[in-house]
């Protein structure tokens, strides 16, 4: 995939929206010491671009009672012993993507396949989702599953350069 060409003012109006996507176009042309129709049409082209993918609200998941973080390593079973058949490692990651605990799901390279998040109320809820949900997908052969005590940090933003 070819890298979409950013100036400097398409760097700032995304570092603008990574901190806060709510913000009107108005107050982001203010801040930005540009025209209101020229930070329209660049916002407008990003996301026509598929560079700005959507816009989200950023949980406080302890508040709604999911504070419990930990990361799940996998190991896939290319071809159970009982079956001909390959399984797909894409397809064992987009059966785990449907579960509500996990958030994230990544193909990884490694000792392990598959790096998953998931949240959870408690350490018990994560043990019941490992063990009751997960390690029943078929074409799991083992996981290890590391539990998060502290973030020190969790974003998604990223700092930009002009390319």
């Amino acid at each position: 995939m070819q890298a979409i060409k950013l100036d400097d003012k398409d760097v700032k109006i995304l570092e603008v929206l990574q901190k806060n996507c709510k913000l009107p176009i108005k107050t982001i042309a203010f801040k930005l010491n540009l025209p209101i129709t020229t930070v329209y049409a660049k916002i407008k082209r990003m996301e026509e671009l598929k560079l700005i993918k959507g816009y989200k609200a950023i949980l406080d998941y302890g508040k709604i009672g999911k504070g419990t973080l930990a990361f799940i390593l996998i190991s896939v079973a290319y071809r159970p012993s009982s079956e001909e058949t390959l399984i797909s490692q894409r397809e064992i990651a987009k059966e785990i993507s449907k579960f509500p605990e996990v958030q994230e799901v990544h193909i990884i390279s490694g000792d392990w396949d598959l790096l998953v998040k998931a949240r959870a109320e408690n350490v018990d809820a994560i043990g019941k989702f490992v063990i009751d949900k997960l390690r029943t997908v078929k074409g799991i052969q083992k996981t290890l599953t590391c539990m998060v005590f502290d973030t020190i940090k969790e974003d998604s933003a990223l700092i930009l350069e002009s390319i």
